[in-house]
């Protein structure tokens, strides 16, 4: 996919220079071991150039991995180490940067060669908090060297999110609909977190848009488009100035991106762009999803900011639905009960007008968008992808700024079922435990809008860490039956 970063692990060892510095210099070569074995040469960098024991070694350590294109940083504790020159180095490093430390070995080396990293790392924790350095610090981060390359396996994705957030721009197109002030997005929040965004008029995208009549690529767009669509193709018509709006897009991103190197749009597609462009964006937007540049719907800026951060830790398409409606009754008692290990709270319906890629999506089929034709022609209202979201496991998660600027997110993971909708748009029959309760004491309590990102498959605990790593200041979850929220009544 286009539009997101690749990342690079610069591994640097430290030791406290009265430790054995052997201790820090082999266990590195283990752990680099290690992970080429499991993962491959091509995610980290062992840096040779010496074991930081001192400022001076902090600052060659840090240029030699600068200098090798390390965009993430793992400062590893082969013994105890130099609790000031091991944080400088996360401190002086521009990109996110893990710690973790070494386990002792062997009984028969508890004397010479006992490293009491797992000490250390009390002390570097407590360092960079005083420096109010950011770090991701795993679970449990000591380890022997199989194991500590696990944890270095796992912070790619948190990483990857991290420098795409640092190098993105979100541009947007319009004020939001009416209406829909739940999704708010006061922008202080984003140049916190290092996102710069560029607020365009819808009548600028228009006149860009007639600019491109007539484009000598539009006809190789459309070819593209009606490969895609099969025989999902319902709205052969509309699929030129569909293809004109999206070389619009991409024309605009490569002109507007200035010093980021990524981007996301939020844009608008009601109620007076259907009337002017003549057609809905629906389709496009999926599209443009689908190759890496998310596009949310309503000009919800913290939904495609969402998106972007989903797709860099799963390295895949994403999707941003409406946690829109409930499952019906006689649905649940025919196709879930006794099915599926849920309760009917447990289900709900996520929906959108047609903006899920076509790889997400069964039998994908470009139809009208119905609920705008119910108060305007058919024929500018085409150019919706419809059909059922593919099931299998989902995270639900969305990272948002209220209107005072905190940041707030959620994450819940579960799945999409094999269950036919019998309704229209991108749509799908959700499950996820607890989620009667998550919905009413996260996402009713916390102030959360209907727009939810989608990343196909399991990444919660990826996504919370990069909401951890950000600073966000609530981060809820769907808590287990035996877990009460602080908002819940406990009779």
């Amino acid at each position: 996919m286009i539009n997101m970063p690749t990342v690079k692990v610069g591994i640097v060892a430290v030791s406290r220079d009265c430790f054995p510095e052997s201790l820090s210099v082999n266990r590195r070569k283990a752990l680099i071991s290690a992970y080429e074995e499991k993962y491959g040469k091509g995610d980290i960098y062992e840096c040779p150039v010496c074991i930081v024991e001192s400022e001076i070694h902090m600052m060659q350590a840090l240029e030699d991995i600068k200098k090798e294109g390390c965009n993430a940083l793992c400062v590893y504790l082969g013994n105890f180490g130099p609790e000031i020159s091991e944080t400088m180095l996360a401190q002086n490093f521009d990109g996110p940067v893990m710690f973790c430390a070494a386990a002792e070995e062997s009984s028969s080396r508890l004397v010479g060669d006992r490293g009491d990293a797992y000490c250390g790392m009390l002390n570097a924790s407590y360092n960079l908090k005083l420096r109010n350095v950011k770090a991701y610090i795993p679970e449990y981060p000591v380890g022997d060297a199989a194991y500590c390359a696990d944890l270095i396996h796992e912070f790619l994705p948190i990483a990857r999110a991290i420098v795409g957030i640092k190098n993105l721009k979100i541009i947007t197109f319009g004020p939001r609909p009416s209406n829909f002030f739940a999704c708010n997005a006061p922008i202080k929040q984003l140049y916190n977190i290092g996102v710069e965004i560029e607020e365009n008029s819808e009548l600028d995208l228009f006149e860009s848009f007639h600019k491109h009549a007539g484009d000598e690529r539009i006809p190789a767009i459309v070819k593209e488009m009606e490969e895609e669509l099969g025989a999902g193709n319902k709205k052969p018509e509309v699929l030129a100035k569909l293809a004109q709006y999206e070389i619009t897009l991409l024309d605009w991103v490569e002109a507007h991106k200035g010093c980021k190197q990524y981007v996301a749009i939020a844009g608008k597609c009601w109620p007076a762009f259907q009337t002017q462009f003549g057609f809905v964006p629906c389709y496009v937007n999926s599209r443009l999803t689908g190759k890496g540049i998310p596009v949310s719907c309503e000009v919800d800026v913290y939904g495609c900011l969402s998106e972007f951060i989903g797709q860099c830790v799963s390295e895949d398409i994403v999707t941003l639905l409406d946690i829109n409606n409930t499952v019906p009754y006689d649905m649940y008692k025919e196709d879930i009960e006794g099915k599926f290990d849920y309760t009917f709270h447990d289900t709900f319906m996520g929906f959108h007008c047609g903006n899920t890629c076509s790889k997400k999506v069964c039998n994908p089929v470009m139809k009208y968008q119905m609920i705008m034709a119910r108060s305007l022609p058919v024929e500018v209202t085409n150019g919706t992808l419809e059909g059922d979201i593919v099931p299998g496991d989902i995270t639900f998660y969305r990272l948002q700024s209220t209107s005072d600027n905190h940041l707030y997110a959620y994450v819940a993971q579960g799945e999409v079922l094999p269950v036919a909708t019998k309704s229209f748009g991108s749509i799908g029959v959700f499950a996820i435990r607890e989620m009667g309760r998550f919905y009413r004491h996260v996402l009713i309590e916390n102030g959360f809008p209907h727009h939810g990102a989608v990343a196909f498959g399991h990444h919660g605990k990826a996504l919370f860490e990069v909401f951890k790593y950000l600073g966000v200041e609530k981060v809820g979850y769907n808590q287990p039956k035996a877990e009460r929220y602080a908002t819940e009544n406990p009779f």
